[in-house]
């Protein structure tokens, strides 16, 4: 179990989004009702997990980039081999390597209890942080990456990371 800590959001109409050209049988989860789950393969090496965002029929989602872990992390070390506990699930190909999430879970509801879920956990948090999506060139300019700020967990640099306006 962990909590998420970093997400960059792929609007309706945004170049980066991999609904942007409308929907494919690669992509239709995320013309899902909000809540279902997107996974992909990316490059090959590494699949990614979205969470569609948007009313059915609307091609958008929010990435999941890192979780902070919380419960099971060494389930999460043999799955990531042996990775020091800041490495596990930071950056979105480790996170979903920590998790054995695969295509076996594109499409499913995670808000519903199940393999592969999203709730909250109670916490409280301080600040929220935005800026710049992180590997993208198409839209990268958009400040739609949102994350926990001062988290030890968050992937990309510590300029990203700090509290912005």
């Amino acid at each position: 179990m962990g909590r998420i800590v970093e997400t960059e959001a792929y609007l309706e109409n945004d170049p980066a989004c991999h609904a942007f050209r409308g929907m494919t049988p690669r992509n239709r989860s995320l013309f899902l009702e909000a809540g279902h789950a997107y996974v992909y393969l990316c490059y090959g090496t590494s699949y990614l997990l979205n969470v569609s965002s948007e009313e059915p029929g609307t091609g958008a989602g929010v990435l999941l980039r890192a979780l902070e872990p919380l419960v099971g992390m060494e389930h999460m070390r043999q799955a990531r081999l042996g990775l020091r506990l800041r490495d596990l699930a930071r950056g979105p190909g480790r996170l979903t390597s920590a998790f054995q999430v695969d295509l076996r879970y594109d499409g499913i509801d995670l808000f519903l209890p199940g393999p592969l879920w999203i709730g909250s956990d109670g916490a409280t948090v301080d600040s929220i942080g935005a800026s710049t999506r992180i590997g993208i060139t198409k839209g990268a300019d958009s400040r739609l990456r949102y994350f926990i700020t001062g988290n030890d967990y968050l992937s990309g640099s510590r300029r990203l990371n700090a509290k912005s306006d």
